[in-house]
């Protein structure tokens, strides 16, 4: 089913988003974003062909670089060039993550942390301000494509982060090609999702003649609203993990006295032997 395709996908409604009231760092952080020149891919029209989603899943391959699948009856062809152009991402800049400039991940630690304690560069989510929180989710689940849970950033979401942030030119186009190239590749185990990047694709190709249409589910569409609500949930998580704390500090300390308690075992001497 093509439910199954937007089961973590999200997109970014970049003008409702940018009216966020009261909440500097994530204003700054969508900011971000849109000058990493991804506003073209997080934010395109929100439209879903569900029939020639599926299809495209069932027919993609991968020759020669490009992705070749048969849609409505007909063979389409989606190289990297395309795709770049289609969503307006740039060529140029780094396409290996490993070469953000550390001195920049170094400084990244810090301006994530939530407490003010540098965190490392694979963390739990909670460690992070909500606003970096939220772009750890948004890279997961629209950018690298992950399934399952969204507790742990990863080290290359991290650097993400980092480049993004800090205004660090990335290849997008090579990146982002690459993941469909992966998720089209039936022989790789990958997650399916850029469902609606792909429709937007599908609907742009003059050979195609597209059935019904559906509008993305509103709940896979950030907004402003989305946003807050997003906070106040994480506020609450944060309020009750921190009241547990305490509590699992004390367990370990009366585990630890129980055990200092116990009674040391008595040495037994040995009989002296009578001489006969």
């Amino acid at each position: 089913m093509a439910s199954s395709f937007i089961s973590n996908d999200l997109q970014i409604n970049f003008y409702s988003v940018s009216g966020i009231q009261d909440n500097k760092g994530m204003v700054n952080m969508f900011k971000a974003l849109e000058a990493s020149w991804l506003r073209g891919f997080l934010g395109c029209p929100s439209v879903l062909y569900e029939q020639e989603l599926e299809q495209f899943f069932d027919t993609a391959i991968v020759q020669d670089g490009d992705i070749t699948c048969a849609v409505s009856g007909k063979y389409v062809e989606i190289s990297e060039s395309r795709f770049a152009g289609v969503f307006n991402l740039p060529t140029d800049g780094l396409s290996d993550l490993s070469e953000v400039p550390n001195q920049l991940v170094m400084q990244a630690r810090t301006v994530f942390a939530r407490l003010g304690t540098p965190v490392p560069y694979s963390c739990k989510k909670r460690l992070l301000k909500y606003e970096f929180r939220l772009l750890n989710d948004i890279l997961a689940k629209s950018i690298t494509v992950k399934d399952g849970s969204f507790d742990a950033v990863t080290h290359e979401r991290f650097l993400m982060m980092t480049a993004i942030h800090f205004g660090v030119r990335i290849n997008w186009s090579k990146i982002l090609f690459e993941v469909l190239k992966h998720m089209a590749d039936r022989t790789i185990k990958r997650a399916k999702g850029f469902a609606a990047q792909i429709c937007v694709l599908l609907k742009g190709d003059p050979v195609v003649t597209l059935g019904e249409v559906k509008t993305f589910p509103p709940l896979k569409i950030l907004s402003a609203k989305k946003v807050n609500t997003y906070v106040a949930t994480n506020k609450t998580i944060d309020v009750r993990g921190d009241a547990d704390e305490p509590v699992v500090a004390k367990v370990a300390i009366i585990k630890k006295k129980a055990v200092s308690k116990k009674r040391p075992a008595v040495a037994v001497r040995p009989r002296a032997q009578t001489q006969s």
